[in-house]
């Protein structure tokens, strides 16, 4: 196992993987077991991951949802394992209407934000996490919406009250090229942090 300091330094998205190698079950299932210690509003665990690891599910995917992404897409599609959190945002209405919580009227206007998606994404990042932990690449990367989203619940049998925040691919990393947005530069501490008040640094 790593250091947690040094899986952060050393997370990014992965784009390019040895399709002759495959995730071991004990790995994906580690990265799927700890997706679940993400923090929900309420406990509401408004989630579930669609789990593609065989060459016909993979290769379905990619026919129904996949985005035509130029070379990223390429290696992109020699990921082994294809991992698609969903959100489910009844789960937290139903939960915040509960006797402990109260709000009975359901009304989704009490939500500042759409915390379904926000706590499925911080699932998604621990198993980015993870996957670096176990020596891994991992990319999290989006589902076009309509026709793709669409198509992706209808080819793998998607409840309609579930919504695809993306999709995770991992396996072992190849070699790849770095993003041309990366010369943009990580923003400094000063930039992006406020003390105290707003333009504080």
């Amino acid at each position: 196992m790593t250091e947690f300091q040094e899986v952060v330094r050393r997370r990014r998205m992965v784009r390019n993987y040895d399709p002759g190698r495959p995730v071991p079950p004990e790995i994906r299932e580690r990265i799927l077991a700890n997706a679940l210690h993400a923090p929900s509003a309420g406990f509401s665990q408004g989630w579930a991951f669609l789990v593609l690891d065989d060459p016909d599910g993979i290769k379905r995917f990619w026919e129904v949802a996949g985005d035509e992404a130029g070379e990223w897409g390429k290696g992109l599609r020699r990921a082994p394992l294809l991992i698609i959190p969903f959100s489910h945002k009844q789960a937290y209405l139903d939960r915040y209407a509960a006797p402990d919580k109260g709000w009975t009227d359901k009304d989704e206007a009490r939500w500042p934000v759409p915390y379904w998606d926000v706590d499925t994404g911080m699932a998604a990042l621990l198993m980015l996490l993870t996957a670096v932990d176990e020596g891994l690449g991992a990319c999290f990367f989006g589902v076009p919406p309509g026709e793709r989203a669409a198509g992706l619940k209808e080819a793998f049998g998607v409840p309609a009250a579930y919504t695809a925040i993306g999709v995770i691919s991992v396996g072992y990393r190849a070699q790849d090229k770095r993003s041309p947005s990366l010369k943009r530069g990580r923003k400094p501490v000063g930039e992006v942090v406020h003390r105290g008040a707003w333009g504080r640094h």
